[in-house]
């Protein structure tokens, strides 16, 4: 066991590192390099563009609130969230699973740099289609977030499809 979770857990630290560094760095250059607040909206295809979109609360935009006691209870809580998952990917007994919770740690400190930094998330990423004159739009959201969404689905591929289920005696 113990050789399997000191080869396991650099692989995980390094998923963490590799998304937090890709993450800072997309972010730094949309703001600082292209300057997204001037030029915004960036057309990248027909249907994806750069925008800039400055997120106070959680995922998808939800708890919109910028008060301080709110900011500080959600660094808490994400504080609390990654404490766990670290110690879930310590544990972790695939390789799957903790290249996942690695996604899903690098994303959350990402954000969590982001709320420090700026008090709220960089995001920029927008897709949308035009149907009939009408333009439908999905959230804008970020490469962390890409990360955390990845990490979620490996771990339920993990959990219900990548381990074979016991058999019965």
């Amino acid at each position: 066991m113990a050789a399997r979770f000191n080869q396991r857990l650099p692989t995980g630290a390094l998923a963490a590192l590799v998304t937090l560094v890709l993450d800072q760095a997309s972010k730094y250059w949309l703001l600082n390099v292209l300057d997204i607040a001037e030029h915004a909206p960036v057309r990248v295809t027909p249907f994806f563009d750069l925008v800039l979109q400055w997120n106070i609360g959680i995922s998808f935009g939800l708890l919109q609130n910028d008060s301080p006691a709110a900011q500080l209870t959600l660094m808490l809580v994400k504080v609390v969230a990654v404490i766990a998952l670290a110690i879930w990917m310590a544990r972790s007994q695939t390789i799957l699973a903790t290249i996942a919770l690695g996604l899903i740690i690098g994303g959350a400190i990402g954000n969590a740099i982001d709320r420090i930094a700026y008090g709220a998330v960089v995001d920029f990423a927008l897709f949308h289609i035009e149907i009939a004159g009408k333009t439908y739009t999905w959230y804008v959201f970020n490469l962390a977030d890409t990360a955390i969404v990845a990490g979620v689905a490996g771990l339920l591929y993990d959990s219900f499809i990548a381990i074979p289920a016991a058999k019965a005696p």
